[in-house]
């Protein structure tokens, strides 16, 4: 059927658009797809919720904290995660629960993290890429003032465009001042100045490890 003249100038018009709306990182693999199901399920959008004792493994309450402060959980989350992944990443008892995020952005560039299999990861794009293929990725941000937290998030697969990467960042699964199962990644670290920059300038860090999935499962 012959495409009108019309037709012809939004079609030309409209493609531009459509090619930055394009996935920039690559397809989401099996292994991803593998990897945010178990990221939907962990349930982190009601549990290690900010304000409540929990337990850093499950993330159930064990009562709420009176004490004024915020109380977050991250860095608990990344570590829970990681352990059900069979993955190691700093976490308690090796280290407090307090400020664990700043301690865990530090050994994440130690060789003791390398030695574990963890690899820095140069930028955004290729956080999103190894996200997107299954692996698990950190970002990490830790705070110039040691007695305040930093925070840490999960890098998920996802499918999003080069321009909203370049802008907000990966997708990521997080606990802490706001629990998300997905939210950008500007968004997740908007409480940390100079965490996220556009184009990815800030003081955010990534990180990968390879995961070995079950067979058969």
């Amino acid at each position: 059927m012959p495409i009108s003249r019309r037709g012809l100038i939004v079609f030309l018009t409209s493609a531009p658009a459509l090619a930055l709306a394009s996935p920039c990182c690559g397809p989401m693999t099996p292994q991803g797809a593998r990897l945010a199901a178990l990221l939907d399920g962990t349930g982190v959008d009601h549990l290690w919720l900010a304000g409540d004792k929990v337990d850093w493994e499950t993330g159930e309450s064990r009562g709420a904290w009176n004490d004024g402060r915020a109380h977050t959980h991250c860095s608990a989350f990344v570590a829970s995660v990681a352990k059900r992944l069979g993955i190691y990443v700093l976490r308690p008892p090796d280290h407090s629960a307090v400020l664990l995020a700043n301690a865990q952005m530090g050994w994440l560039g130690s060789a003791a993290a390398a030695g574990a299999g963890w690899r820095p990861l140069p930028d955004p794009a290729a956080a999103q890429t190894r996200a997107n293929q299954g692996d698990l990725v950190l970002a990490a941000f830790e705070s110039p003032d040691p007695e305040m937290p930093g925070h840490i998030a999960i890098v998920r697969p996802s499918d999003v465009d080069a321009t909203t990467l370049e802008e907000q960042g990966p997708f990521v699964t997080q606990a802490g001042g706001h629990n998300a199962l997905s939210t950008p990644l500007a968004r997740g670290f908007r409480n940390h100045r100079g965490a996220w920059l556009p184009g990815g300038g800030g003081s955010i860090r990534f990180f990968a490890h390879s995961i070995e999935w079950p067979q058969g499962r």
